[in-house]
Formats: structure tokens, sequence, C-alpha cells
């Protein structure tokens, strides 16, 4: 890849790229606990300003504890069912497939068309790793799925930028579509939204955080058809950069206020 890509998104869709670059900064650092290879090999060959993500540690460290837990989280599905189907939704330039493929998983990765297109001249994935170009909230993506089976699905920095309608438009088509359906959300804890300020990259491109919920049953009726199975957050993954981390971890309020990882399952009788 000779020429820099110059990628041409606004609003939430321009996030994903300051996580690629927080992957990249932390891959390089001595004593990480992932290292992420393609940011490194490809950060510089985008034309973009990632002055603002520079300095934005609020942003970088939260991208990091996240992706540490979610790591965690989709080793231990994969490794429980090795011969599963993993739908990445709203997948940016997330590279997980590459630190966790058994050589028998598939995994689908999905988003915008234009946020596709730039993640295609990136990546070129193809076979077990493919990519749908398709807006979350419209159920065609779900007939671009091929393989089914035990079926994870990641919603990873998506749900603070939609509203609960949307958010429930995207579980609708999950269990309207899909059997052996367990998911993986990220949510926003409610005491942050319209605080998108504190991450001075995320306010840059213009996105506002809209949705947040502390608990499976914050959820309402969007996920009628569904039972929880744990309410974590990232917490675990913050203790990286402090062991005070690990205290703060015991105190009701740091549960409270931290961002969530909801894991819930469809139910049976929706099957």
């Amino acid at each position: 890849m000779s020429e820099r890509i110059k990628p041409t998104i606004s609003g939430s869709a321009e996030t994903m790229l300051q996580s690629f670059y927080a992957r990249a900064r932390y891959s390089k650092s001595k004593h990480n606990k992932f290292y992420d290879a393609k940011a490194v090999e490809l950060v510089d060959k985008i034309d973009y300003d990632f002055s603002t993500a520079a300095r934005d540690s609020t942003m970088r460290k939260g991208v990091i504890a996240r992706t540490v837990v979610f790591d965690e989280l989709v080793k231990n599905f994969i490794e429980k069912n090795p011969y599963c189907t993993v739908v990445n939704i709203a997948c940016g330039l997330d590279t997980r497939f590459y630190r966790m493929d058994n050589g028998k998983i598939t995994w689908y990765n999905l988003d915008l068309p234009e946020t596709i297109a730039i993640r295609n001249q990136i990546f070129e994935e193809s076979g077990r790793v493919s990519t749908i170009g398709i807006f979350a909230l419209d159920p065609a993506w779900s007939k671009e799925v091929k393989v089914r089976g035990k079926m994870l699905f990641i919603i990873e920095g998506l749900s603070m930028y939609l509203t609960a309608e949307g958010n429930g438009k995207i579980l609708k088509i999950i269990k309207d579509n899909f059997d052996n359906a367990c998911i993986l959300m990220e949510c926003l804890a409610k005491a942050w939204v319209k605080k998108e300020g504190i991450e001075k990259s995320i306010q840059q491109t213009g996105s506002k955080f809209v949705f947040g919920a502390d608990h499976f049953e914050d959820l309402g009726n969007m996920t009628t058809g569904y039972h929880k199975i744990k309410d974590d957050n990232i917490l675990r993954g913050m203790e990286l950069f402090s062991s005070a981390y690990r205290l703060l971890a015991l105190l009701p309020i740091a549960k409270k206020v931290t961002q969530k990882i909801l894991i819930f399952e469809k139910d049976e009788q929706s099957m």
C-alpha cells in the first residue's frame, strides 16, 4: 500500500479512527496486553490528523480497557464454541478476528458502506472473515450472514450514538433472524450521556452521546425475547494503567459510572 488513505467520513463513523489510533499507540508500549499489528502497520498510512486523539488520554484508556475485556469475553466464547459465527456490528477498523482466530470460526465485520469501503482498502478480507457494508438498522444485513450455528454478536462503540429505538431495532433484527444468539453489548453509563466533551477527540467528530444503560434491565422492552447472562464492565481493563483501579473497582460508585458490557442471550422460546 504505497498511497496514503484519506478517509471521507464524519460523525460517529469517524470515531473508528480514534480507536484505531489508540490501539496502535498502546501496541507500541513496552508492556502491552495485546498487540494490534495492523494498527501499528497502517496508522501512519492514513491521511488523518490524529493530534487531538494523541492528547485525549481519557478516550485512549477507555478504548484499551474495553478492548482487553472484549478480547477476554470473545476468547472465552470461542473456546466454548470453536465453530461459532461472530458478527461484529459497527466494526470500524477493529482487528479482533486476527487475535481470536482458531482456524475454525466464521467472522463477519458489519458497518456502513462508506466505512467498509475504507476497511476493504486496508484489510482486503475474505473467506472465514469477510465484510458487510450495510447500516446496522437495516434488516438486509442479516441475509448476508450465510454461516449460522452458535452465534455471537459484538456491539462495541455503537450503542451510545443511537437512540433507544435504534438500539432496539438492532436487537430485534438479531432476535427475528438468528437462533442460538449471544450478545455482548457495550453501553455508556447513564451518568455520561450528553457528556461527550470528556473525550475531546470524540467531540471533535461532532458525535453525541445519546444513550446509556447501567444494567440489562435498563434496556427495557428492547430485550423482550432475551435473558440476562451478566452485567460486566471495563474496570479490570483499566487496571492496566494503575493498580489504584483495582481498589476503585471495589466501590459501588465505580461500577455505576464505568462503561458497561451487557451480556445476554436469546430465549429458547423465541427461536
